[in-house]
């Protein structure tokens, strides 16, 4: 008779073994990749995806979904992020939505041809540009806002016709668990997909061939994605980042300036986004005033011990805490901290964090924080904000806050930036006719209302002309007579062409 301990220990092998074999079955590599690209290509071939009907009804399928699952879709980033219910539904929620009602308003004027003008030289004619959809496309999203930078992307992609795959960040799984529930229940599979995963999923996504990939995410992965992509000469719009700073000149409303900061910087996911305020320059004078404001007003907001706060989203996960943690603890850093500075590794939580004048050449000032952390460089003069900028790479946004006009104009024009934003922060998000994309480091390429609709459309000229008004004046061999005509007409010379019809010479 068999010992039962190692009977049951052979059927736990037994069922561990047909797991793991289960699980690399279902794994998804390069071949079920193809696989899935081959699928949506056909699919997206019967032009299912362009009828007006089909775009409107899956865009209010996910308007649907977000009415009827608010509450799952809260708790599930609750769990990634500890984000505060409150900040989900403004700054995800809400947003999506806006989104969806936007597009179901519009798309019937933005999927309406163009009419375009015409010149002499192909008169008579008419022309039009019309946006189809550039077919099988790819959206990546990150985990800062995971509800929102998965859908938006793909609503517009939706929006313009095309088929799509979106592949959720591994780094906040609840969300993109639901994601993949939700989207497999509520819109058509057959073109509208969800691929879970981590490296090895994303890598095998990005060896297909894809009609346009839009990522969001760091630059160093940016890189990578633009170098699949080129393989196959597949055009990109990168999401990335970059250090956002925010310029507080003294002519300001000290206690509006600081809750707009505040807001832009804490409220914002914690510091975790990527138009978030990465620094603040303003004058050594004028310094102390505004770290006495933010002291104040960050302990209205969020109590004296504002790691109690439930206002305030985690870290997301123990690699970021670590390496939010090793820039306060750089040399010529850590005494520099003016406000907050406290740390909780088991709940991943860092409070607000004011620094005064780190080094320029420290961790801190180098990369994109994207966290708690707020270091304030001081100048002399305000102008001198504008070199501080202009020494680093381009931020996706930059904040200005002064009632001077003429400082305003000078730093639009000096200060090259994804967007400008004056008097406040993070809101240019909200406004559906303004483009949102970086320059330069902080990406390329733009989307948000219409301008996701575009950033998945071509842009098709079309000439339309008769078998009417056909001149032999175009054709061989050109006589001195008809190089006149033809020379007056592309110069675009009326005087000069009317001469010609009738035989006359200017010389």
């Amino acid at each position: 008779m068999r010992n039962p301990s190692v009977r049951a220990f052979q059927d736990f092998s037994c069922s561990a073994t047909m797991a793991a074999e289960e699980k690399q079955m279902q794994r998804f590599d390069v071949e079920k990749a193809a696989s899935l690209m081959k699928e949506l290509r056909n699919n997206y071939n019967s032009r299912k995806t362009k009828s007006y009907e089909w775009r409107m009804s899956q865009i209010q399928s996910i308007a649907n979904m977000i009415e009827e699952k608010e509450e799952e879709i809260i708790e599930a980033i609750h769990k990634d992020l500890s984000k505060p219910p409150f900040e989900t539904f403004i700054s995800e929620i809400s947003m999506t939505k806006s989104s969806c009602k936007l597009a179901l308003k519009e798309l019937k004027y933005w999927t309406k041809p163009e009419k375009a003008k015409t010149s002499l030289t192909t008169y008579p004619s008419s022309a039009e540009i019309i946006s189809e959809p550039l077919g099988v496309v790819l959206v990546i999203s990150t985990w800062n806002y995971p509800f929102l930078l998965s859908l938006d992307p793909v609503i517009g992609a939706i929006a313009a016709g095309n088929a799509v795959v979106l592949k959720p960040s591994e780094i906040a799984p609840a969300t993109s668990s639901l994601l993949a529930k939700l989207l497999e229940d509520y819109v058509d599979n057959s073109a509208v997909r969800v691929v879970e995963g981590a490296v090895a999923e994303t890598s095998a996504l990005l060896e297909q061939k894809w009609d346009k990939i839009l990522y969001t995410g760091s630059p160093r992965v940016g890189r990578i994605v633009m170098a699949a992509a080129a393989k196959h000469l597949t055009p990109v719009i990168l999401e990335l980042g970059g250090k956002s700073p925010a310029v507080v000149d003294s002519t300001i409303n000290l206690q509006v300036t600081t809750r707009r900061i505040i807001a832009g910087k804490w409220m914002a996911n914690n510091g975790q986004a990527c138009i978030g305020v990465d620094y603040i320059i303003t004058t050594k004078d004028f310094a102390p005033k505004l770290i006495d404001s933010l002291r104040n007003e960050l302990k209205e907001f969020f109590g004296k011990n504002p790691m109690e706060s439930k206002d305030l989203s985690r870290i997301v996960n123990p690699f970021h805490f670590a390496r939010l943690a090793s820039l306060l603890d750089e040399d010529k850093v850590s005494d520099k901290i003016v406000y907050g500075g406290q740390r909780d590794e088991k709940q991943l939580k860092i409070a607000p964090t004011i620094l005064l004048d780190v080094p320029d050449d420290s961790t801190i000032m180098k990369e994109e924080i994207f966290g708690p952390l707020l270091p304030i460089v001081t100048v002399e003069k305000i102008e001198d904000s504008f070199d501080v900028i202009k020494s680093k790479p381009k931020p996706l946004a930059a904040y200005f806050f002064s009632d001077d006009e003429q400082m305003k104009k000078e730093f639009v024009q000096n200060i090259s930036a994804g967007g400008i934003v004056f008097n406040d922060t993070i809101v240019h998000t909200t406004v559906s006719s303004l483009p949102f994309g970086g320059v330069g480091e902080s990406g390329m390429g733009s989307y948000h209302g219409k301008f996701s609709f575009d950033a998945f459309s071509h842009k098709k000229a079309v000439l339309y002309r008769s078998f009417n008004g056909d001149s032999t004046t175009r054709y061989p061999p050109y006589t001195a007579e008809k190089q006149k005509l033809l020379r007056a007409l592309f110069n675009g010379n009326i005087f000069g062409l009317l001469l010609a019809l009738i035989g006359w010479s200017r010389d």
